[in-house]
């Protein structure tokens, strides 16, 4: 049946017309994160996690939203197992616990909520490593500023137009503003980064 004169073809586009568009996107992002700093901070970051947890440290994960699932996410497959079936890598995210993150908020402030649960689990020689598209969460400002105090190690994923610059000492930034494209090339870099530490434990077979 045809469309009545003057009305728009209101169809959604095809998934296969998304995932296209999507491939060309990300190939473009990927080509400039290998080709840039950012795959030199990736082996920096899984160097000093590999470090840490080969001393007996762990990784401590934060971020909001999006960022908090990609945490939870990426703190599970140094827990349980990425691609070797080893033994488990010591990593935590923050923010999981809903008595304490609604208490921290709510007694102190939501901006202070995740420094101070990261000062309650953290020790000298930790990993922190934030998560954030924006890259000016104050509550993500606040917890790599104590992680720092505390001798933590502090690692940053974020987007384009961050504020992060003298507050992680290994930054990758995805050169985007689209939060869910940031967020995509993101989870690769976590696991890139998983990848890349159990090979450098020699855990990887």
């Amino acid at each position: 049946m045809a469309d009545k004169p003057g009305t728009t073809d209101r169809r959604a586009p095809l998934a296969s017309d998304a995932l296209q568009q999507r491939r060309l996107v990300h190939d473009e992002l990927l080509v400039m994160l290998s080709e840039g700093d950012a795959a030199e901070a990736v082996d920096r970051i899984a160097a000093a996690i590999a470090g840490a947890l080969d001393d007996g440290g762990k990784v401590i994960f934060f971020g909001n939203g999006g960022s908090a699932a990609d945490a939870i996410h990426i703190s599970a497959e140094f827990v349980g197992r990425f691609r070797a079936d080893r033994r488990p890598l010591a990593a935590v995210a923050l923010g999981t616990n809903a008595a304490i993150t609604s208490a921290l908020a709510n007694d102190y402030s939501f901006e202070d909520a995740l420094a101070r649960e990261l000062e309650a689990v953290a020790n000298a020689g930790d990993v922190a490593l934030a998560i954030s598209t924006s890259g000016s969460s104050p509550n993500i400002v606040a917890a790599l500023e104590r992680a720092t105090t505390i001798g933590l190690t502090t690692v940053a994923l974020t987007g384009a137009g961050h504020k992060l610059d003298g507050l992680a000492e290994h930054l990758v930034v995805v050169e985007s503003n689209v939060v869910a494209l940031i967020q995509e090339m993101h989870g690769v870099i976590g696991h890139i980064i998983c990848e890349l530490v159990e090979a450098k434990l020699g855990l990887d077979r």
